[in-house]
């Protein structure tokens, strides 16, 4: 952790709902402003243009190539149409492979087009018509305005193909295979259409590789999968419901809600459902949800609205306690409403009735947000209370040990705790006005408290009509209080004075008598006593290891335990008053951010946690339709018993969970399926409210529908979820080893039983899950499961994190983004004609495509490095960095943000971090420098290139080769199961595993 000084932040602060649909609601990351007199043209470069000035010649092993144009070579037969399309033609491999073929099948997909759906009986189901939305219709950019798209899933209209056409990727190709006993006798590969579908098979072509090896260009590009959409979705809306599949979790993008909710809030693994559990495990899926409930909105989406029944409460399922939703259907004149989950007739009450058309539908079936949207917020009565709400309260934990004074750590957080209360404003002010709504960053109930800890425990009174504030020692650590009834928490405007002048003052307080321990535990029960009346969210700071009073912890990680069966233990805790501290917690609705010690008193993004989107005092149910269950959750949350609701200490915008489902019966496929997520919390300003996000998928008899409509990134998620959560039962190796199993399963199950007559020898890949086995790969090179040495701190760090990581930072997290800064187009990091930031296409995460004195940005939505190769251009260093900065060892290495200057580079770069901002993870994006041979930072460059060799891992390309082999097995039943100890190995949960492989 001592090369990190950013370790630890969080995301950009989140300032409330998104704005009301405008006349261009876009996907545009906000433009930074030119700098005063400065006009962004090309003159800012007297050699020509910035590509041409920084890129250097190819010398010493370097490629030295340029960076593509654009991704569509000049192509014969289908190249116009692929193009057109914004698929990737995989043709090209086939004359780089051999004796391994990677077809890619026509699955569903953007624009693919969609199989008919059969019509359902009408009257089982809630009546959805897609509707205009309001406002201007120029908002949608051409986007059709109304259909007759039907009521639920299995009625989906054929829009999607007018939207986003996506043609077949011919993808015949083959590997090499020397030495492999499954090379096919025919190298004619063929990519055909799925059966039921109205489209012409492609002819497939001869194979002849020439050079025995694999062109890693030609294998499929997770960049690719990312930037194709990407551009599509600058200039159209998702609509929930006309598109059956969700963009890429990396892609920003606008979505229109039309009853199903949004994907930044739901995820189904699988949009088609078998309707068996045996269809189910002949594919190798998992059957589950990703719920990201209190998700962000973005720029030009409707804000959730707030639906208020007063003391009645909202409608609900008498059975099944569902909420009403718009896939409920009315009958008996409005006076019934029949449950989508459970079928349940329901009496509507007086005050919610309404009268119904003759064809079932209720007349005020617009004016009413839960009947026509599927992500809806009701305010709740008291008996939905367990506590009075009242406004957050936030408590700031500030270790001020020796350790923390010495590295500079305090006066980062005592600097991270104004800034996250004013902003950046001057405190020293006086004469500031404390009602002016510019300065008040929480909402208005809201209210802080202050406490400093090292062997003893030092409370705050803050009250606003104080000159200064004033201390009160808790000493006896052993038996933890609260010595203030009044002053600990006040509102942060009304004792602005004060909270700054003791905040300013907190380094020279403790700057003489500096204590060496931190009394951590303790401290924690001191806070958990103050806040047990009401609830709310510690932000603690944390220097070094806590060695004193009750709870006192000792190094644990002696290095002798790395690699075997032992290091396991390292993962979790075994002091048992800390898990009781940490259950009480979550019972009192009490959550906890840390923020780890930094070499130097790195950056803190404190402001990030106070103002985004955070609820405590947290209960969440999920709901399914009748012949499935749940059968599992994984996330960071307390569960009492299965079947209990999950409890959360506070729950923010950034927090996901996985949801596994398995069948308790057949399902009918002339019905839909139905899931609805219900979180009830206090808001940040008191108010009680339940927040439910309904989701429908269609039922299929087969399963060849339901791969046709595979969520990508919601596999991915739900699998590194479960192997997170196996991290205190197995070794790594073994977690390895059943990610490695669960990928050849998925693969072979697709293989064997939907890809149609391809020859035996052939890799055939699933339209929506080409880039899946890179997906997983990085999974095994991530820090929480890679092989090698690797701290166990950073290891449980990233598990926790994967656990409650929602699906846009999960993606980042298993394939980084990577942009190169010293060849960018003239225009890249601008605005275009059309307002939207032009970003560069991003680059495959492999050394072969680092070109000699090249600059790089790399974010994987933890951290976000600037590499800089040791040959760099002075010229653009200059233009980067400012005059003085012409040389690598003249720049400073903790260096977390570019400087504003005049030029045309920094103006581009400075933009493009602006949007990598707004369309990454939890984290908030501060730059680290790596430059090659100077920073420690260059070994997590090298890291994070995934398709090289790595962290005791294959690459990218040997990655498929050894897949491929152990398809070739199964497909022969020859393949050896994993099963080294006799027992139930890694992820014995994770559905769709047949009994052979785990137990």
């Amino acid at each position: 952790m001592s090369q990190y000084p950013i370790y630890g932040q969080t995301q950009q602060p989140y300032q409330g709902q998104a704005n009301p649909p405008n006349p261009n609601p876009q996907s545009r990351a906000s433009v930074a402003p030119s700098p005063g007199g400065y006009q962004q043209t090309s003159a800012a470069y007297p050699n020509g243009a910035p590509n041409q000035q920084y890129t250097q010649n190819t010398a010493q092993g370097f490629p030295g190539q340029q960076q593509e144009q654009g991704y569509f070579p000049p192509q014969q037969g289908m190249q116009a149409q692929q193009h057109a399309m914004g698929q990737p033609d995989m043709a090209g491999l086939t004359n780089q492979m051999g004796g391994m073929g990677i077809g890619g099948e026509n699955a569903g997909g953007y624009g693919a087009p969609n199989a008919d759906r059969p019509r359902k009986k009408r009257d089982r189901h809630a009546h959805h018509t897609i509707e205009q939305p309001v406002g201007s219709p120029q908002a949608f950019n051409g986007m059709p305005q109304g259909g007759s798209g039907g009521p639920f899933a299995n009625q989906f209209t054929n829009q999607v193909a007018n939207q986003f056409n996506q043609g077949v990727a011919p993808a015949a190709n083959q590997f090499p295979s020397a030495a492999s006993p499954y090379a096919p006798g025919s190298t004619t590969v063929s990519t055909e259409a799925p059966p039921q579908q109205a489209s012409t098979p492609l002819v497939g072509m001869p194979v002849q590789s020439s050079q025995g090896r694999v062109d890693p260009e030609q294998i499929p590009s997770v960049p690719r999968s990312r930037d194709v959409p990407a551009a599509h979705f600058l200039e159209h809306v998702y609509p929930t419901i006309e598109h059956h599949l969700p963009p890429p979790a990396a892609v920003p993008f606008v979505a229109y809600d039309q009853g199903n909710a949004s994907p930044k809030f739901t995820r189904l693994t699988l949009n088609n459902i078998p309707a068996s559990n045996d269809h189910l495990t002949s594919t190798g899926l998992p059957l589950g949800l990703i719920l990201q409930p209190l998700a962000r909105l973005q720029e030009g989406e409707q804000p959730i609205p707030v639906i208020d029944y007063g003391d009645v409460g909202p409608p609900r399922c008498r059975r099944c306690r569902s909420y009403i939703n718009p896939f409920m259907t009315f009958r008996s004149g409005g006076n019934k409403f029949v449950c989508n989950m459970c079928t349940f007739p329901n009496d509507v009450t007086p005050e919610y009735f309404s009268p119904t058309d003759p064809s079932g539908i209720r007349i005020d079936r617009m004016q009413r947000p839960e009947l026509h949207l599927g992500t809806v917020e009701f305010m709740v009565p008291k008996e939905y209370w367990a506590k009075e709400p009242v406004g957050l309260r936030w408590l700031f934990l500030v270790d001020v040990s020796a350790e923390a004074i010495n590295r500079g750590f305090l006066d980062a957080v005592c600097e991270g705790i104004l800034n996250a209360l004013y902003g950046n404003s001057d405190s020293n002010d006086e004469d500031e006005g404390v009602n002016g709504a510019e300065e008040r960053r929480l909402p208005k109930e809201s209210k802080i408290g202050i406490v400093t800890y090292d062997r003893e425990v030092h409370f705050y009174n803050l009250s606003p009509g104080l000159s200064q504030a004033q201390m009160m020692v808790m000493s006896d650590v052993e038996d933890a209080f609260v010595p203030l009834s009044e002053g600990l928490f006040v509102d942060p405007v009304e004792s602005r004075k004060v909270i700054t002048s003791l905040v300013k003052e907190l380094p020279n307080m403790f700057s003489q008598v500096k204590s060496p321990d931190p009394a951590l535990l303790p401290t924690l029960d001191a806070a958990l006593a103050a806040l047990s009346k009401t609830g709310g969210k510690i932000i603690c700071s944390l220097a070094s290891l806590p060695t004193w009073g009750p709870g006192r912890l000792f190094v644990r990680d002696d290095g002798k335990m790395h690699g075997n069966d032992a290091e396991k233990r390292l993962f979790t805790t075994e002091h048992a008053e800390w898990k009781r501290t940490a259950n009480k917690m979550v019972e009192s609705g009490v959550g906890v951010d840390f923020f780890m010690a930094a070499p130097s008193g790195g950056y803190l993004d404190i402001a990030t946690i106070v103002t985004r989107e955070t609820g405590y005092q947290a209960l969440m149910k999920v709901r399914c339709s009748n012949g499935l269950q749940v059968s599992a959750y994984h996330g960071n949350f307390l569960q009492h018993t299965f079947g209990a609701d999950l409890e959360f200490g506070t729950i923010d915008a950034d927090k996901a969970l996985g949801v596994m489902f398995s069948y308790d019966g057949k399902l009918d496929p002339r019905l839909d399926a139905h899931f609805q997520s219900a979180l009830l919390y206090t808001t940040a300003n008191g108010e009680r409210r339940v927040r439910c996000s309904n989701i429908v998928a269609s039922v299929s008899d087969g399963a060849m529908e339901g791969m046709k409509f595979v969520d990508q990134d919601a596999v991915t998620n739900i699998i590194a979820r479960e192997a997170a959560s196996r991290m205190v039962e197995r070794s790594l190796k073994d977690i390895r080893n059943a990610i490695t199993e669960k990928t050849v399963d998925i693969l072979a199950g697709y293989r064997k039983n939907f890809s149609g007559s391809h020859p035996p020898g052939q890799l055939v890949l699933p339209e929506n899950l080409k880039e899946f086995s890179m997906y997983m790969l990085g999974l095994t090179k991530s820090r929480a499961f890679k092989g090698g040495r690797e701290p166990t701190d950073r290891r449980v760090h990233d598990v926790r994190m994967m656990k409650s990581m929602g699906p846009t930072e999960m993606s980042l997290y298993l394939y980084p983004r990577i942009y190169s800064v010293h060849n960018l187009g003239e225009q890249d990091g601008f605005a275009n004609e059309k307002g939207h930031l032009r970003m560069p296409n991003s680059i495959r995460a492999s050394f072969s495509k680092i070109e000699e004195g090249g600059a790089y940005l790399v974010d994987n939505g933890q951290v976000c490095l600037l590499w800089l190769h040791a040959q760099v251009s002075p010229n653009l260093l200059e233009d980067l960095f400012g005059p003085e900065c012409t040389d690598l060892q003249k720049l400073d290495p903790f260096m977390s943000q570019l400087p504003i200057l005049e030029t045309h580079l920094n103006a581009q770069v400075r933009n493009i971090l602006q949007y990598l901002e707004g369309t990454r993870g939890s984290k908030a994006l501060t730059i680290q420098l790596a430059r090659q041979g100077l920073d420690g930072a260059e070994y997590e460059f090298a890291r994070l290139l995934y398709e090289d060799r790595n962290n005791e891992a294959q690459s990218y390309v040997d990655w498929l080769v050894h897949l491929h082999r152990h398809i070739q097995l199964e497909l022969a039943g020859q393949r050896k199961k994993e099963d080294t100890s006799g027992e139930a190995t890694a992820l014995a949960g994770f559905a769709g595993l047949r009994a052979p492989y785990w137990n």
